[in-house]
């Protein structure tokens, strides 16, 4: 009677690394299919830009056009908007997630509802009643209302925009934060840096920032996106930010405009990938520091 030898089981990383040489035909098709997906617009939109019937590939277009003082302010413009709502949305966004997940669990569906209602409420809604709520500045000259209402409509920076865009950014926010307060044990980080001695504040940022900071990123970068492509708002209430100038642009020049959007997707990007480095660094300088230790 013959008995067959068993063959010996294979550690973790040979399995995994057996199953890779077995699928790598799916994957680099997906890879593919995703890129081609995503890269062709792309490139026909920069032929667009690059292609002259008379020159050929020349790049006037960017050099000669592109640049200029109105094009430079709508754009810094944007940045500075899209800036103070990352911060002005964390700053609201983090502490009371925080809050609910520790203390007031119960209310973790009254935020989540919150916060997901400007995905319900079409911006036009949103932006037709501010504009409404603003046309009272002339019926309240005499009180201290009519003031603020003036600092907010300031045009050179428009804190109505900053405010009404932070309403919008809300879902990007929550559901980047919520995957990463799912992802750590908050309640044990936490109560380990209140009992070596610091206080709410500290704790907040100095332990459960840092451990969120994927997170932060994922929500920021959203909301930063979302901002400099905003132009329904905007354009209601009469300012003049980037996506707002290239559809004025658009009507007149297309080229100009197609160039305009390749800036506005390189610099998305670009900020992208600066935030994701930024991250990705302090983690893999985290998990370099604890593997020693983990080893010994």
């Amino acid at each position: 009677m013959t008995t067959t030898a068993q063959r010996p089981a294979l550690r973790p990383q040979e399995s995994e690394a057996a199953t890779r040489r077995r699928r790598p035909h799916g994957r680099l098709a997906v890879l593919l299919l995703a890129l081609l997906y995503f890269a062709l617009p792309v490139a026909a939109s920069l032929w667009f830009t690059v292609d002259d019937p008379v020159k050929g590939l020349t790049l006037d277009v960017y050099t000669d056009h592109l640049v200029s003082d109105d094009m430079l302010g709508s754009l810094l413009l944007s940045v500075e908007l899209g800036l103070a709502t990352v911060a002005l949305g964390l700053c609201l966004i983090v502490p009371t997630m925080v809050v609910t997940h520790l203390r007031l669990p119960r209310l973790r569906p009254v935020v989540e509802i919150l916060c997901m209602t400007p995905l319900v409420v079409p911006p036009i809604a949103l932006v037709a009643g501010v504009n409404t709520v603003l046309s009272w500045a002339p019926d309240l000259a005499e009180t201290p209302f009519y003031q603020t209402l003036m600092v907010v409509q300031d045009e050179h920076f428009p804190l109505v925009l900053v405010l009404l865009y932070t309403v919008m950014s809300l879902p990007f926010l929550h559901r980047s934060l919520d995957a990463g307060l799912r992802a750590v044990d908050l309640k044990t980080l936490v109560e380990a840096s209140r009992s070596l001695g610091a206080g709410r504040s500290a704790t907040l940022w100095r332990v459960v920032v840092p451990n969120l900071r994927p997170a932060v990123v994922s929500g920021a970068v959203l909301s930063l996106a979302m901002v400099l492509g905003e132009y329904t708002v905007a354009s209601v209430l009469g300012y003049r930010p980037f996506a707002v100038w290239m559809v004025e642009v658009g009507n007149a020049d297309a080229e100009l405009a197609g160039a305009a959007a390749m800036l506005s997707l390189f610099i998305t990007w670009g900020l992208l990938l600066l935030l994701t480095t930024l991250a990705g660094g302090r983690t893999r300088r985290a998990r370099r520091t604890r593997s020693p230790r983990e080893t010994s």
